[in-house]
């Protein structure tokens, strides 16, 4: 049965605090979600089945990001489980009433023969905000995970807000990835040629599987035209891939991806 907990979050004078959380278990074959505790801007809703999977959407209750909110989702896919996470909307990460940054923390952990997808819909920075969003991602050696992020760098015809971005994955105990990049004002180059240049959309898709250990996927380069973008398909130096992707708006960035995805198992 799922169980969804009372609300804790606290509205401090810095912003809102809250932490969501979702746990899937494994009971006869088929998983469940013994834990889907939504709070503060986090709505938890269980969407249908599909075979054995479990899969969850966030909901945005209320306007966040905001200045000064301190926002957590922390998802475990247990033993023998597979968990797809998804969302309802875009996050749009806004200018709050304070002049302090916001936070975004993701913790994904993801059991022996587990598998789990994170696949949420775009992050939008609009102007004059400031976000600090990480993941942290603990897999066991078995595990296997596909985790897709988009941003869009300002609404459409204004200015890119404050983002940084932390990613760290470890495999069985090792770190697999650990990588950081900042976007919008006081971000040294984001809009050089060595960066983004004129592009206000990015993004990235990271799978990993045991199966790459013994055939790894080739890199690829992967591009739309004219001038719609471009993706590249690199091999880690572990049983994963990275497709990293930058375009001029959403919806290419989207394609991009998409096609890069289905290079990627073919």
């Amino acid at each position: 049965m799922t169980l969804t907990g009372s609300p804790v979050s606290t509205a401090a004078a810095g912003g809102v605090h809250a932490t969501a959380r979702i746990s899937a278990a494994c009971e006869g074959g088929t998983t469940v979600l013994p834990v889907l505790d939504g709070d503060g801007p986090f709505e938890l809703r269980r969407l249908r089945s599909r075979s054995t999977e479990a899969r969850v959407c966030v909901i945005g209750a209320m306007s966040a990001p905001l200045g000064g909110d301190r926002l957590r989702i922390e998802a475990t896919a247990r033993r023998g489980t597979t968990l797809h996470i998804t969302s309802a909307a875009a996050t749009l990460a806004l200018r709050g009433a304070t002049a302090d940054h916001a936070t975004y923390d993701v913790h994904l952990t993801v059991g022996e023969y587990a598998e789990l997808r994170w696949n949420p819909k775009p992050l939008i920075c609009a102007a004059g905000s400031n976000l600090r969003q990480t993941w942290t991602i603990d897999l066991a050696s078995t595990a296997r995970l596909v985790l897709r992020e988009e941003q869009l760098l300002g609404r459409t015809g204004e200015p890119s807000g404050q983002v940084t971005t932390r990613l760290t994955v470890r495999r069985g105990g090792r770190t697999l990835l650990d990588q950081e990049a900042a976007y919008g004002p006081g971000a040294p180059g984001w809009d050089g040629p060595a960066v983004l240049a004129d592009y206000r959309a990015t993004g990235q898709v990271l799978t990993v599987d045991p199966a790459y250990e013994h055939a790894p996927p080739v890199p690829r380069l992967v591009g739309l035209a004219p001038d719609g973008g471009h993706a590249v398909l690199a091999p880690l130096a572990g049983p994963a891939t990275l497709v990293t992707a930058a375009a001029p708006d959403g919806h290419r960035l989207r394609r991009l991806l998409d096609t890069a995805q289905r290079t990627r198992v073919m």
